[in-house]
């Protein structure tokens, strides 16, 4: 039955990771521009979800063997590797449920900032609030505040807490965090703060020493330089999975 939890993890990572490129092509753009509408192209760009969901690919340019905004086996794989070892370090607990439905949406705001530096509100918000209200339904199940379950009271104010960190470097330091940084925070928050604050603390550290890795290897290959801004966000997520794969697996 584990290994049953863990292929069907990875596959429902496989599947909502393949959704992901096309939204993020959507959303991938700048801060007064609307969201794409259309293929690079030209063609519109239609589907379930007002063209939200679907192949990562536009279908007349497939037809005319043109490529457009092509499909990426790297993210179905990465959230598919994700959603596997969230459940193996779970295991069949409540929790898992809310860490595998907010997986694809951690991907897609990954993809979007890496893409164009930009942590969309209409991501970042409901996120937070989904995150909040997901535990809350966990929390109210039997046993979930028991031996390796969590408080929705501790994810509530590690939400909030990890959120205000966020806002005072923001406000040290404008230019190098970004106000969709601070809302991304309230929903990592969260979730890490479902574990307590020990949790929250180790994978907001390891956020920020992935990042400080990354970019000191991008300088030592002179790949980028002390005036560029790097996407933060990509490694907070990063930072997040590391302190849920953790806690999952101490307090099994």
């Amino acid at each position: 039955m584990y290994a049953t939890l863990i292929a069907a993890a990875a596959l429902w990572g496989a599947a909502t990771g393949l959704l992901v490129p096309r939204a993020a092509y959507r959303l991938s753009v700048g801060p007064e521009d609307a969201w794409r509408a259309d293929c690079p192209a030209g063609h519109p760009i239609t589907g379930p979800a007002g063209g939200w969901l679907g192949a990562p690919r536009c279908a007349r340019c497939h037809a005319t063997g043109s490529a457009p905004y092509a499909p990426s086996l790297l993210l179905p794989a990465l959230t598919a590797l994700s959603c596997a070892a969230l459940a193996a370090a779970t295991g069949p607990r409540p929790a898992l449920a809310v860490w595998l439905l907010l997986a694809p949406f951690a991907a897609l705001l990954a993809r979007v900032d890496g893409a164009v530096r930009r942590l969309p509100d209409v991501l970042t918000l409901p996120l937070a609030a989904a995150t909040a209200a997901l535990l809350g339904i966990v929390a109210l199940l039997p046993g979930a505040d028991g031996p390796g379950g969590g408080s929705w009271t501790t994810a509530v104010l590690g939400g909030l807490a990890l959120g205000a960190c966020y806002f005072a470097l923001f406000l040290i330091n404008p230019n190098g965090l970004g106000f969709g940084d601070v809302k991304l925070a309230l929903a990592l928050g969260a979730a890490l703060g479902w574990y307590g604050w020990g949790v929250l603390f180790a994978g907001a550290f390891a956020g920020f020493l992935i990042f400080s890795l990354y970019g000191s290897a991008l300088m030592l290959r002179r790949r980028t330089t002390r005036g560029i801004t790097l996407p933060f966000g990509p490694f907070m997520i990063a930072g997040t999975l590391l302190g849920l794969l953790a806690a999952g697996l101490t307090t099994r």
